[in-house]
């Protein structure tokens, strides 16, 4: 099971990491939502849960729970920047259905 990060999402993490002034990494995982089932949640981790998973890439680490990783496992965490938008855009093997807004999948 694992969970990859390129450089440019790396940057941006560790770019909010060093302004915040603290945290281990982000933490990545899902939660029930939107019209398609499930939903991506993203956020800073200070201290590790026992069923946390850690995974390290280009010097941030990503953090998921197990319920999580289920869903997640082979999932690419990207930013983008596309003429005036930018955001972290999920490559997620496991979708097998988006919603037409793109907020929510399912598996």
């Amino acid at each position: 099971m694992a969970i990859t990060v390129t450089e440019a999402a790396a940057n941006h993490i560790s770019h909010y990491l060093e302004n915040r002034g603290k945290g281990l990494g982000i933490r990545l995982g899902v939660k029930t939502s939107g019209c398609s089932g499930m939903a991506y949640v993203l956020e800073f981790v200070d201290e590790l849960s026992n069923d946390d998973q850690v995974f390290p890439s280009h010097g941030v680490q990503i953090i998921v729970d197990e319920k999580s990783l289920v869903y997640l496992d082979g999932t690419e965490l990207d930013f983008v920047k596309e003429g005036l938008n930018e955001g972290f855009e999920f490559n997620n093997p496991n979708i097998k259905d988006q919603c037409g807004c793109g907020e929510s999948f399912n598996v």
